[in-house]
């Protein structure tokens, strides 16, 4: 079992679906980040077994000629990877008014929406389990797409604790930013936050694209080349465990590129449509050397450097060769 991803159990006014499913790159591997993934080391502490358990044996797309299923075990470096913990962010007012009439997304009134309270209940569940699970101790960067209802998501979940006008620090949000009616929210023990427009939704957010107009926004290959330019700019980030609030077709449209050739059971438990506020974590593999990044973990050994002997005779040989030769005369 994962201890790590999040389902929220409070339920949206309406189920605005989207998700993801993962395909293969030749540079970049996508792994869903759970008990499949095991560490080799058993001496790692329980704050830093996540990563240790990047560096282990996955399943992941080797073909094994004697697996039925197709799926193979696979070894990578630890310092070739990072966590993405991908969230979706909680339910916005054009969900609810989407659900009721699709014409609703081209409205500009909801172009940029903010969280209805039941999205900010589900940010403060989601909250709830970053902090229980130690998962909000460990994230190096938050990176949020720059849409009102992602940013509220992102500070609400990954943010510091209240914030009081005492403080000789800017807040994080504003109090009642958006409509929300929520207090201020401080920065103070927050990861840093980072908008980037590389994993902004584009504008309409349904399955079934019943308003794609070619003229109004990106085509499905924008938007999952989009995607792919975005994980290739992470591999230039120095963060290793990195949290990424999105949008379900971002998710969707990008993700669909890997995991053609995982398991069939890995490829369904990834793809399965996110939820409002869910939380997913995942292991990309850099296969490419695409990022140029040092490992902290590994060492070289041979410190101090000697003779691979039993020391016995690496005693022998260094006197011998300190001892000057004999000349045969007295």
């Amino acid at each position: 079992m994962t201890i790590i991803n999040f389902t929220p159990n409070v339920s949206p006014l309406r189920h605005d679906r989207g998700g993801i499913s993962l395909a293969s790159l030749p540079s970049t591997t996508c792994i869903p980040q759970s008990t499949r993934c095991r560490s080799l080391s058993q001496s790692q502490s329980q704050s830093s077994s996540i990563r240790s358990r990047l560096s282990a044996l996955c399943l992941s797309s080797l073909h094994v000629a004697d697996m039925d299923d197709g799926a193979g075990t696979s070894l990578f470096p630890l310092h070739r990877c990072k966590t993405l913990h991908l969230v979706r962010h909680a339910q916005g007012i054009h969900n609810v008014e989407g659900d009721q009439n699709y014409k609703a997304y081209l409205s500009p009134e909801y172009l940029d929406a903010h969280l209805t309270p039941l999205g900010w209940q589900q940010v403060d569940n989601l909250r709830k389990h970053v902090h229980t699970c130690g998962l909000s101790k460990r994230i190096d960067l938050v990176i949020t797409s720059p849409l009102l209802r992602t940013l509220q998501t992102s500070v609400g979940v990954f943010g510091g604790e209240g914030y009081t006008d005492s403080m000789d620090v800017l807040p994080l949000m504003v109090a009642n930013a958006g409509n929300s009616g929520r207090a201020a929210i401080s920065s103070i023990s927050s990861p840093p936050v980072m908008a980037v427009e590389l994993c902004r939704e584009h504008l309409i957010e349904n399955d079934e694209d019943v308003l794609w107009k070619a003229d109004i926004r990106e085509t499905k290959e924008e938007v999952a080349a989009r995607g792919l330019q975005f994980l290739k700019w992470l591999w230039t980030r120095k963060e290793k465990e990195i949290a990424i609030v999105t949008h379900s077709g971002f998710l969707f449209h990008t993700l669909s590129l890997f995991g053609n050739d995982c398991q069939p059971l890995i490829k369904k438990e990834i793809c399965k449509h996110f939820a409002n506020c869910e939380l997913r974590s995942m292991v990309i593999v850099d296969r490419s050397m695409t990022g140029s990044v040092d490992t902290t973990t590994n060492y070289p050994g041979k410190i101090p450097s000697g003779l691979d002997l039993p020391s016995d005779i690496a005693d022998k040989k260094k006197l011998e060769k300190e001892e000057p030769h004999s000349s045969g005369f007295a």
